[in-house]
């Protein structure tokens, strides 16, 4: 039991060293990108399926184009007022290819997503649009929920190229969380800056090996007193109650022994 309580544990401790990797690569994502000058979209991804998250996430890129079409919905997103949707936009670049930019947070819940006027939505500008936006990765596709009209249930970049009849011609590797428009324009509430926090991964890795520690520490204890329990008498034992003795002269009175003796009177 020892040996597998053992092995449960190290398998958890990597568990949180892992996780603590991983939210210190965001981190250092974060810092490298999330600030950085804005570079041309056309130079981050040369081809439309292409995005390296681990390099390329949060960096931001510069395009010019016009927003075109109906916006769709992306819902069930969590915003400063509850549940709503991102309100999610194909651009249609200089260079005649579809990005899309996620233009922000609106309180647009996702029983109602499908339902909803596109004119009641926030507009982007009109005509020739700089967006500047940072690069984030194609969702993945949520099983058990479905597209209901211009609502779907992720950001998943090849089905809203399909919804928008740009499949041949739409970036899906990545799309653009909005940064700035110039014209400026209405859009949804944008996000807060992530926090460089790899939260507590590392005290709990430390924990499941001080589990390990206390494990022994307690089988080992068990067997002695076992063993004495079934050796009483036996050359063996004495042995060990002489050493412990003598172990304790040597110590002096515990402030147990000292508090049991002024008990005793």
């Amino acid at each position: 039991m020892l040996l597998i309580f053992s092995i449960a544990c190290v398998l958890l401790g990597n568990w949180q060293f892992e996780r603590r990797a991983e939210a210190r690569a965001e981190i250092d994502r974060i810092d490298n990108n999330y600030d950085a000058e804005p570079v041309a979209l056309t130079q981050e991804l040369p081809e439309l399926s292409q995005f390296d998250e681990d390099r390329q996430k949060w960096r931001t890129v510069r395009i010019e184009g016009e927003y075109v079409g109906e916006p769709f919905l992306a819902r069930n997103r969590p915003g400063p007022g509850g549940v709503g949707s991102d309100l999610i936009q194909p651009l249609r670049t200089a260079e005649g290819a579809t990005f899309f930019v996620d233009r922000g947070w609106v309180p647009i819940d996702g029983a109602s997503a499908d339902d909803v006027d596109p004119a009641d939505l926030p507009l982007p500008p009109s005509g020739t649009a700089v967006v500047e936006a940072r690069l984030r990765a194609s969702e993945p596709e949520i099983p058990g929920r479905t597209t209901a009209g211009r609502a779907v249930a992720s950001i998943e970049l090849p089905e809203l190229a399909a919804l928008a009849g740009v499949a041949d011609s739409a970036y899906t590797g990545a799309y653009g969380m909005l940064v700035s428009e110039t014209p400026e324009a209405e859009h949804g509430v944008l996000p807060a800056k992530p926090e460089r926090d790899e939260g507590p991964h590392l005290s709990y890795a430390v924990q499941w090996y001080i589990f390990i520690a206390i494990a022994v520490i307690g089988v080992v204890y068990a067997a002695r007193r076992e063993y004495r329990t079934l050796n009483v008498g036996s050359d063996e034992v004495r042995e060990l109650d002489r050493r412990t003795a003598e172990r304790k002269r040597r110590r002096g009175p515990s402030d147990a022994d000292v508090e049991d003796a002024l008990l005793d009177g």
